[in-house]
């Protein structure tokens, strides 16, 4: 392997891990806001008891998530020092906007939450959870924002051959920013919505108090619908978007190598990847492509090989063509998973209205291990996003291979690869074993009556 190729699998390693906590973070912070307002509103006991439950999960996974979030800062300028200087008066202003304004407003806030129970008044202390949800908004639109510039470059100029920022709005109200950050917000939900649901299935389960797990299902679930089904919607959008600024990558998603108009969806095919053009197509949905991709009936598709033509009379001679078979699985795996969720999701809306959801054994097994399938689904759609802009490192401007630090070496690329797996993999066991754990904990006792308008306690960690 090149020095880029590690590099490249470096980057993707250290990046993928950290998103596993990121929208986790974003999903249990909403939903713990949620449970305390509703605690706030009704002074119910069992809502109370329930956030400070999900409070400890949600503070387990910000602590591992912060210290694996750290290295991806680090590598821009010890693998990617190139790219650094190229692109650092534009890709620096949202990473400084999200280290100064979002992460500190999160942590801020959360360690108010954590210690202000006995300390702040109860409107006060509400206010700094969501406080603290909104930090995690808010940083996940800066990262978004440095993000989608690399997909599609806008609001700069070139000086010294140098893209230089000359409009901060551009970089916001970028398309592939509005609808990419919808989706992340949205599948960051369905995160933390089946991660609390599969937590209260398995206190369901294995006896834990039924009148108030029962509850955080009800509001898992009840966030859960709606969230998946615009999750799909708003990835349908998005798709649209960049087969207009990135239409090679929506080509390689669905391996079609030709021009089409109108163009079928292929559920399932054998061969087309990079170097089979001529795929054996299974199953295909006629016109489903020509909808996702245009959202018309009859829209036309550009196919891999006259757009890698037209890329070399625009860039020059090379490949322009993604790793097909990654485009191609990963945005079904990403689809197919999503509507299995929906599935779930919807099954247990009806066990609901059956007031069954309780006692059916098959469902809460089926919903304890639903809980991978988000993190599957959001590696899927990294790996779709990340993978579909290659060879660029940035779209139109930068070349991957031209990125890499000119110093760094096939030998440090594998020992600092080796000491991110094993630091990784350490950090990700500490945070499983705690997760699960602290999800099998039986909840805090309620008080009694004359303690009820009492301050509480700060959670203990």
């Amino acid at each position: 392997m090149t020095n880029v190729d590690l590099a490249r699998v470096e980057f993707a390693f250290v990046t993928i891990n950290h998103f596993f906590f990121v929208p986790v973070t974003i999903g249990l912070a909403f939903l713990t806001a949620l449970l305390q307002t509703a605690w706030y509103r009704s002074k119910k006991e069992e809502y109370l008891r329930l956030t400070r439950f999900f409070g400890t999960l949600l503070v387990i996974n910000v602590a591992i998530g912060v210290v694996t979030g750290l290295v991806q800062e680090f590598q821009f300028g010890m693998n990617w020092g190139a790219y650094s200087r190229l692109v650092g008066n534009v890709f620096g202003a949202p990473l400084a906007m999200e280290g100064l304004a979002a992460f500190f407003l999160e942590s801020t806030f959360l360690g108010l939450w954590l210690f202000g129970w006995d300390r702040l008044p109860r409107k006060v202390h509400l206010l700094t959870i969501w406080a603290v949800a909104l930090g995690t908004v808010l940083s996940a639109a800066f990262i978004m924002a440095a993000n989608s510039w690399m997909q599609h470059p806008v609001g700069y100029q070139m000086v010294n051959g140098k893209p230089q920022l000359n409009d901060i709005w551009a970089v916001f109200t970028n398309p592939v920013f509005l609808w990419g950050y919808a989706k992340v917000l949205l599948a960051s939900l369905v995160t933390g919505t089946v991660v609390m649901l599969a937590v209260s299935a398995w206190q369901l389960r294995h006896g834990g108090e039924r009148e108030v797990f029962i509850r955080s299902a009800r509001l898992a679930l009840a966030v859960l619908v709606p969230a998946i089904l615009f999750t799909l919607l708003v990835g349908d959008e998005l798709g649209v978007v960049e087969g207009k600024y990135q239409p090679m990558k929506i080509a390689a998603a669905e391996a079609q190598w030709t021009t089409c108009q109108p163009c079928s969806f292929s559920l399932f095919q054998i061969g087309g990847g990079s170097n089979d053009q001529t795929p054996t197509e299974i199953i295909a949905i006629p016109h489903l492509l020509s909808l996702l991709a245009t959202n018309h009936w009859n829209g036309q598709v550009a196919g891999m090989t006259p757009l890698n033509q037209q890329y070399n009379k625009q860039y020059g001679p090379g490949s322009y063509v993604p790793n097909v078979f990654i485009q191609y699985w990963g945005m079904r795996v990403m689809a197919y998973l999503g509507m299995v969720v929906l599935v779930i999701a919807v099954w247990g809306l009806w066990l609901i209205r059956r007031k069954t959801l309780a006692t059916s054994r098959v469902f809460l097994r089926v919903a304890v291990w639903g809980a991978v399938l988000p993190f599957l689904m959001n590696t899927a759609g990294w790996f779709l996003t990340e993978s579909g802009r290659q060879p660029w490192i940035v779209q139109g401007i930068m070349l991957t291979k031209n990125g890499i630090s000119p110093t760094v070496s096939v030998t440090w690329l594998w020992i600092s690869l080796i000491a991110f797996i094993l630091l990784y993999g350490t950090l990700a066991t500490v945070d499983l074993l705690l997760m699960l754990r602290y999800s099998r904990e039986q909840l805090p006792p309620p008080r009694t009556e004359a303690d009820a308008d009492a301050p509480l306690p700060a959670v203990q960690y």
